[in-house]
């Protein structure tokens, strides 16, 4: 009996993606494999990332990268740029110049076509709101696209479209699986800040927040949609979890506590078991309904 097509699905998460690390470390370990990848927002950067070394050692370079990543190396927000886009009404607070620069170091194919693994990088049309699969075309152009959080990073031009964060239109990819054939789906989430005390006060640090939480929601629903369709086997994110998805000061203890965790649920028989986790959203909305 041949294996059913399996699509990974990789959720946006800022700096949350780097729970997906971990994640991998043990997948890849354990000798898991995808037919296909698809990944919105940081999670489009990941699933490029391992589409092109789908191994051990390449999740183990992915690693490396992360564990060197400050925040200013992603989101270089400062006061002048704030200033600087106000006096000159942009549409946006500043320049991708950083990401797109860790882009071209990390990644060694210029294609999405030339990944080892099939990969389908998942943007926003900012006019309609729509769902866009990018399959083929630069690469660096579709993951600047999948990543351009509004208002913080210009929308991104592709065939006349302009395209903002995946996130915005399917943060969690699934529809998107099962428009190019997966019978099998397992996915990736970044999770949310479930234990959090209080927002984050940071202007890009509460829009990620509240996508975080918006994309959680939608994950349980897509799930309990979709069943029919497929099987959906969630690998448990982290929670509970106090980190914003703002700080990037967290990373390698994300790394190193997402796959001992994905190792236990492995051993566990995690991949036999299907269907939403209905994680938390907040822990602090429990305690709340008890006074």
């Amino acid at each position: 009996m041949a294996r059913p097509k399996t699509a990974w699905v990789f959720s946006g998460g800022g700096s949350l993606g780097a729970v997906q690390v971990g994640m991998l470390q043990a997948l890849a370990e354990a000798g898991v494999q995808a037919d296909f990848l698809i990944g919105a927002s940081v999670g489009a950067l990941n699933a490029a990332f391992y589409a092109q070394a789908p191994t051990v050692e390449g999740v183990a370079r992915l690693a490396g990268l992360w564990r060197r990543l400050r925040r200013k190396d992603v989101f270089p927000l400062t006061l002048l740029a704030g200033l600087k886009a106000l006096l000159l009404r942009r549409d946006h607070l500043v320049e991708p110049d950083a990401l797109r620069v860790i882009i071209a170091a990390a990644l060694d194919v210029r294609r999405i076509e030339e990944t080892r693994v099939p990969l389908h990088v998942v943007a926003t049309d900012a006019m309609t709101g729509a769902e866009v699969l990018l399959s083929s075309g630069a690469i660096d152009v579709a993951l600047l696209a999948s990543t351009a959080i509004p208002v913080v990073f210009p929308p991104v031009v592709v065939a006349g479209r302009r395209l903002i964060d995946g996130g915005v239109g399917s943060n969690t990819p699934i529809t998107g699986a099962l428009a190019l054939g997966a019978q099998r789906i397992l996915v990736l989430p970044t999770g949310t800040s479930c234990a959090l005390q209080e927002p984050p006060r940071d202007m890009a640090a509460r829009a990620l927040q509240v996508m975080s939480l918006l994309s959680m929601r939608q994950l349980d629903r897509d799930v309990q949609h979709c069943t029919a369709l497929a099987e959906i086997v969630i690998v448990p994110p982290l929670c509970p979890l106090a980190v914003s998805a703002f700080d990037f000061s967290q990373t390698v203890a994300l790394i190193e506590r997402a796959a001992a965790q994905t190792r236990d649920w492995l051993a566990s028989g995690g991949l036999r078991r299907s269907g939403p986790l209905h994680v938390p959203l907040a822990h602090q909305d429990r305690l709340h309904a008890v006074h």
